[in-house]
């Protein structure tokens, strides 16, 4: 299997992206190795040289601070970290969330700043790349002293604890350690801080819902494209003239995809009766674009964080200093995770809309697009999934970054709840992808509708490679079983052009 070495060199999403679709293996470089065995070195001539206090080294932690650790208890104290940090309640976070979390925290730690033992780091990349991923839970995070509860579920395999995903099922970790050879680690002192504290599980969430977003944006586009032709939509909202007039990129770009996509379309080209075609068709490239434009802004950031140490307390070596200071806390992340709640959610609205108008009965469509309206409800109740789809999205869009609630008897007194922003964006986005189905479902009958008229070639095809998967609905049918089908075909279409372009 190929390889990817982590140096300090900063880390693209192209990159990050290539790692995980790839399923590339991870190794130290040289240069990494030594910054994490320097960092430890250090630190173990500092504690055993000072009887000064270290926070979360020598002392406990949160409102414990100012409780010191004798030495020979600052390896149970890092095991007891973790063991009691392990709350984390609800359902599991997806084993594809899991591995990005794993890779992040493995990236952050190779920084050298952490004070990680090199045999922790090496255990922690031998599981990632043997495929073996802690069991995670959905909730527990504050997002404000790291991601605590997650992060201690991501570290308990490392002490012999909790369960694991391994070969296609969970399992208790002891069975897997036991396979392999491998004894629970015993922790030095800091260790169980430097892996609870940071930002992996939001930024984890974050990384694979930039992701998706990217492909949410170029998918929208192109069923806002079949959607175009199939009521019959005017061009001239897509010229480039329009576009270079109001300096943002998103509307460039999604102007020109459609475009492309409806190009020698001979619906488009078509002489048409109406002088203006609604919002929801017309003022595409305004509404995708700049949801485009929130993915790219949210994409500088959560890579910002990707590639930075957000541990506490900072371990500086080379300078002689160790800062406790506030890096774990979630608050860049928290906002541009609401942030793209709310773009997200907005390819959803607008997309409903077009479903809502292309079964009104208008542009020579039939009603509900199905014959025999009246004994056939046709394509009626889709738009209500739809519907409820969008409304359910606009309450959880409602931001997280304002609530902030008081812990660790009150040491904690600001957190950033960003780790909600991040579980809420990820049913946003799931439910986007439903709502976008369905209006290729809608689009799609009503382009076979307008036969012998013709759309694009492109359109064509993908029209084409669709039905293998959805059939032309001449009489009602079971539609459940019809969406689900059209979500599949969206989630594993393949974008061909670059999924990141900006």
């Amino acid at each position: 299997m190929k390889e990817f070495i982590i140096d300090n060199s900063p880390l693209e999403i192209e990159t990050l992206y290539k790692i995980i679709d790839k399923q590339l293996v991870l190794k130290l470089s040289t240069e990494s190795l030594n910054n994490v065995k320097d960092c430890r070195d250090y630190l173990d001539k500092k504690t055993n040289n000072s009887d000064s206090p270290l926070y979360g080294i020598n002392t406990g932690f949160g409102s414990l601070y100012n409780v010191s650790i004798k030495d020979n208890d600052l390896s149970k104290l890092q095991h007891n970290l973790i063991l009691s940090h392990a709350c984390g309640v609800g359902d599991r976070v997806p084993l594809k969330i899991v591995k990005i979390i794993l890779l992040l925290k493995i990236i952050t730690l190779s920084k050298g700043n952490s004070g990680i033992h090199i045999d922790t780091l090496d255990r922690l990349i031998f599981f990632y790349n043997k495929n073996i991923f802690p069991v995670i839970f959905k909730h527990g995070s504050l997002g404000a002293s790291g991601d605590l509860s997650p992060l201690a579920h991501l570290s308990l395999p490392l002490i012999g604890e909790g369960q694991v995903y391994c070969k296609g099922s969970i399992k208790d970790v002891k069975e897997i350690l036991n396979k392999f050879d491998l004894s629970p680690l015993k922790l030095k002192s800091k260790e169980g801080l430097a892996l609870l504290n940071g930002t992996q599980f939001m930024s984890g969430y974050g990384l694979h819902l930039l992701f998706q977003s990217y492909k949410i944006s170029y998918m929208a586009d192109l069923i806002a494209s079949v959607s175009l032709d199939a009521f019959d939509c005017r061009t001239e909202p897509f010229d480039n003239l329009i576009q270079k007039v109001r300096l943002h990129r998103g509307q460039t770009i999604t102007a020109e995809r459609i475009n492309n996509f409806r190009n020698n379309s001979e619906i488009a080209k078509s002489e048409k009766i109406h002088t203006q075609d609604p919002y929801s068709f017309r003022c595409i490239p305004q509404v995708h674009g700049a949801t485009l434009d929130t993915i790219h802004y949210a994409t500088s950031v959560i890579i910002k964080e990707v590639n930075s140490v957000n541990d506490n307390p900072i371990i500086f070596h080379k300078e002689d200093r160790i800062i406790s200071g506030g890096n774990f806390h979630g608050q860049p992340l928290a906002y541009v995770l609401d942030f793209l709640k709310i773009a997200i959610s907005e390819i959803g609205n607008i997309s409903e809309r077009r479903t809502y108008n292309l079964i009104s009965g208008q542009r020579n469509l039939p009603s509900f697009l199905v014959n025999n309206p009246g004994l056939n409800s046709g394509f009626m109740i889709p738009q209500y999934t739809a519907a409820s789809l969008v409304s359910l999205n606009k309450q959880l869009s409602s931001p997280s970054s304002v609530d902030s609630i008081v812990s660790s008897n009150g040491q904690e007194d600001h957190v950033s709840m960003g780790a909600n922003s991040a579980i809420l964006l990820f049913d946003i986005s799931e439910n986007v992808k439903k709502i976008l189905s369905i209006e290729l479902f809608n689009s799609a009958q009503a382009i076979d509708l307008k036969k012998p008229l013709k759309t694009s070639n492109f359109l064509h095809e993908f029209i084409s490679i669709y039905r293998n998967k959805v059939e032309f609905i001449s009489e009602d049918k079971l539609m459940h079983n019809e969406i689900n089908s059209t979500l599949d075909f969206i989630e594993s279409y393949n974008v061909n052009e670059g999924l990141f372009i900006f």
